[in-house]
């Protein structure tokens, strides 16, 4: 689990080639306690960049959100443990209690054993979208729901938007972690996220990790809007 500030950023490295990713990973070194390899990357560089990314120390955490049926899930989950670096892996908890089992139980016993959290409801929807889908009621019900059914099944944590977080730490006590993406600060554009939060109220709330992307890779300094998430970070953690 997280304690420090440095050790709960996670910066997305949302690039379609290694080569900018690494140099902006570089650039972020010793700041980050993770990096997160997305489809997009993964998809064009393959298990590669898990590994050149990797050799820079800080820890990945692989998004790549398995869903599909338990016994491929828990392949896809073991050959993603095996990578280089691999401390977060993710799957959707929609894909339902027998895939998360098969997630969690594909990891059990690994001498370095990576945490499998759930997807819960994308930080992109909100309840308008999710009822065009045919997902109905309050949105947070059914985050709450499927953080429950995680943790039932074994899994480490779950993925959750920051306004939901507070709520997950009540019903999900103990050692299940939360990790959260749709993390703007104060100054930044929201882009196409609904539902986000300031670090500071994030970490307040019960994250234990947060998820920013553009607001520190896309800043005309990378360096120093990492580190002024970090002060708020450290601000709330005081």
């Amino acid at each position: 689990m997280a304690r420090n500030a440095s050790e709960r950023l996670i910066v997305a490295l949302d690039y379609d080639r290694l080569q900018p990713a690494y140099q902006m990973a570089s650039r972020l070194a010793g700041l980050a306690g993770m990096f997160k390899i997305g489809k997009q990357l993964f998809t064009a560089e393959g298990p590669r960049a898990v590994e050149k990314l990797a050799g820079l120390g800080a820890g990945i955490f692989l998004d790549l959100k398995f869903h599909d049926i338990p016994n491929t899930v828990a392949g896809a989950v073991r050959a993603a443990a095996e990578l280089p670096g691999v401390r977060l892996i993710n799957v959707h908890t929609l894909g339902g209690t027998d895939m998360m089992r098969a997630a969690a139980q594909a990891v059990t016993g690994k001498r370095k054993r990576p945490s499998i959290v759930g997807v819960t409801v994308l930080t992109s929807l909100d309840e308008a979208a999710m009822a065009r889908v045919g997902i109905l009621g309050p949105l947070l019900k059914r985050v709450l729901r499927l953080a429950r059914l995680a943790k039932q099944a074994g899994l480490d944590g779950v993925v959750a938007s920051p306004l939901e977080v507070a709520e997950i730490r009540r019903v999900c006590p103990g050692k299940f972690q939360i990790v959260v993406p749709g993390i703007r600060p104060e100054s930044a554009k929201k882009n196409d996220q609904s539902r986000i939060s300031t670090p500071k109220e994030a970490i307040s709330a019960g994250a234990d990790y947060l998820v920013v992307g553009r607001p520190i890779t896309a800043a005309k300094d990378p360096r120093a809007a990492a580190k002024a998430i970090l002060e708020e970070i450290s601000a709330a953690l005081a």
